[in-house]
């Protein structure tokens, strides 16, 4: 006999429903945000910080949302690295991990440091990652870091001269376990060639993604240029967001480096975190199939209402790509970005070009369309969510590798936080939970209704 499986789901979802008053009456913060979508103070860090707008003279600065790392604005970090044209991943990941910038040789020496550690295991492509190969290429990646942990023999050894040695190897080969996942899948689901490229160790970070992920292992440095620059922009953004609050919750259980940065991963895969940007693709691409003019600008007004309706794309009243939980009327990222995006475009062609005009033209479109359709707290933009998943498709990436790109970034983000919260930590994060059930009594079997 089997049990009655709509029974038990209608049991599940009845007796874990709790009334929306009882948030109220309890004062509770859900999501961990006030009304006004500030999220609660968890804890306190030197690596990051994100800010919703600039204060000059006790005034607010429209339109500057500032993100530092360690203190330093985004902008110019960005300026600096790109004005004596250097690659800026591996000059960020070291102000990230170690909290200074690294002068001309320290920087020589931790890039080469990374170089030599883009190496896995012998036969680990072989054993681990073309076993079982999945269109989920996030699901692969976790998979690979935890068995990375049976290679090593001081796995458990949760020291800070440990750690950094498992952050800077996982840093180093988040590039070939996610690419060589994606080409495994790519061949052994969809019958396409596979290439297990090996970078060269003179590369940059994005330049060895590209090299491993193109069977011709060519780019332009104009698409190396803006691969490192999604890598920067996304490599930390304070320790508020999911992912990274998952690291710090784990890390406080003492337990070990793989098991933390696979609980990490977990948390960006969701939608909700490290896969917005597949949805903006999947938008636009909607969008552009009722068009016959990307420049009809009451063509594509009245297709941003449809969606906020829920008549177009998926139906779930959502432009994506638009607003930010601590952002308003500007993602520091977004402006920095959508300068190298318009760039690639032009390098692209004239299609490419036309695409681009699109997105700027959604994005001058957008804002003013939820403010009259919704009930705003506060402004809203494009965040660089909107612009990565083009810039992505611009350079030919597939989309099983968006999210990805996300994990090989801000590994080094998650990498920073875990060393923060192991020097700091003296208790394990454990918040509250106010039980809102009525006392009950004990039934026999011979009294439970059948």
């Amino acid at each position: 006999m089997f049990l009655d499986r709509e029974k038990m789901l209608t049991q599940i979802e009845e007796n874990n429903q709790i009334a929306n008053e009882l948030y109220s009456k309890y004062e509770v913060k859900r999501g961990l945000r006030d009304d006004q979508g500030k999220g609660v103070v968890a804890g306190l860090t030197t690596i990051s910080t994100v800010y919703p707008e600039k204060m000059v003279d006790g005034q607010v600065v429209a339109g500057c949302g500032e993100l530092r790392y360690r203190g330093i604005s985004i902008d110019d970090l960005v300026e600096g690295f790109v004005s004596e044209d250097r690659f800026g991943f591996e000059e960020v990941a070291y102000l990230l991990l170690f909290g200074e910038l690294p002068n001309q040789e320290e920087l020589a020496e931790f890039q080469a440091l990374i170089a030599s550690n883009r190496t896995l295991p012998t036969n680990f492509v072989r054993d681990v990652i073309m076993k079982a190969p999945s269109a989920d290429v996030m699901n692969s990646l976790s998979r690979s870091v935890l068995t990375l942990a049976s290679y090593d023999e001081a796995s458990d050894d949760i020291s800070l001269e440990n750690v950094l040695s498992q952050s800077i190897m996982l840093i180093s080969v988040f590039p070939l376990l996610a690419i060589y996942a994606y080409h495994a899948y790519n061949h052994y689901n969809k019958e396409e060639s596979m290439y297990i490229h090996l970078p060269e160790e003179n590369l940059s970070t994005a330049e060895a993604l590209l090299q491993m992920l193109r069977p011709d292992r060519s780019y332009t440095k104009q698409e190396a240029q803006t691969l490192d620059m999604a890598l920067v922009l996304h490599m930390e953004h304070g320790g508020g967001n999911n992912s990274t609050f998952t690291t710090r919750v784990v890390t406080s259980s003492g337990t070990d480096t793989y098991s933390t940065i696979a609980a990490a991963l977990g948390s960006l895969k969701g939608p909700k975190h490290g896969g917005a940007n597949i949805k903006v693709t999947q938008m636009m691409t909607d969008l552009k199939a009722q068009l016959t003019d990307y420049s009809d600008e009451a063509a594509v007004a009245q297709y941003l209402e449809d969606l906020l309706d829920k008549k177009a794309f998926d139906q779930k009243g959502l432009i994506y790509g638009m607003g930010h939980a601590i952002y308003s009327d500007n993602d520091p990222r977004a402006a920095i970005f959508k300068r190298y995006v318009s760039k690639l475009a032009e390098e692209k062609g004239e299609e490419a070009w036309k695409e681009y005009q699109l997105y700027t033209l959604v994005e001058r479109l957008a804002p003013e369309i939820i403010a009259n359709k919704r009930k705003m707290f506060k402004g809203v933009s494009a965040n660089i969510d909107f612009f990565s998943g083009f810039v992505y498709n611009l350079l030919d990436l597939p989309p099983e590798i968006y999210t990805p790109i996300f994990a090989i970034a801000r590994i080094v983000g998650w990498s920073a936080h875990r060393m923060e919260e192991l020097v700091n930590a003296q208790k394990i994060i454990r918040p509250a939970y106010q039980e809102v059930t009525e006392d009950r009594e004990y039934q026999a079997m011979a009294d439970r209704q059948s």
